[in-house]
């Protein structure tokens, strides 16, 4: 495990099927150096309905971070982002095809996004899963500082 770095947990979210490997990828590096992993495959918004259910499921063990994996037209990560209260990291798939293939399109509108999500390069899998592993350990070292700062000085 990486020295100050929370063990998560870390949920990882993608869209379809074909998303997996990359998302795979994320879960493997995670997992080797020690944080728990939630996973939900074959949620992607064409069907809603898996995607809520496997939020009711995984938002019960609190993830801290949500990476989240989809090609064609890459909609998941923002919706998602509007669905749960932990920070959500979009990464574009390049199983897209058509006009924005290779996960162009997937890019595009994820970073045209108005929900509040990070995104990483077409097919990020490892940097998704180092940048969720910055994020755990920003938020122990803020539970840290804020159990000892007074609220005035938090600003």
């Amino acid at each position: 495990m990486a020295e100050g770095v929370e063990r998560g947990p870390v949920a990882i979210l993608a869209a379809g099927t074909s998303d997996v490997p990359v998302a795979q990828e994320a879960r493997h590096l995670l997992q080797s150096l020690g944080v728990q992993v939630l996973t939900a495959y074959d949620v992607g918004v064409a069907g809603l309905h898996r995607l809520q259910r496997a939020l009711r499921t995984i938002e019960r063990k609190r993830p801290r971070v949500y990476l989240v994996f989809a090609g064609r037209e890459g909609a998941l990560p923002t919706v998602v982002a509007g669905l749960v209260p932990a920070p959500v990291v979009g990464v574009p798939v390049s199983t897209g095809y058509g006009r924005g293939g290779r996960g162009e399109g997937a890019l595009t509108a994820m970073l045209q996004s108005c929900a509040p999500i990070a995104v990483v390069n077409i097919d990020g899998g490892v940097p998704a899963a180092l940048f969720a592993l910055q994020l755990l350990a920003g938020s122990r070292r803020d539970r840290r500082t804020r159990s000892r700062a007074k609220p005035d000085t938090l600003f």
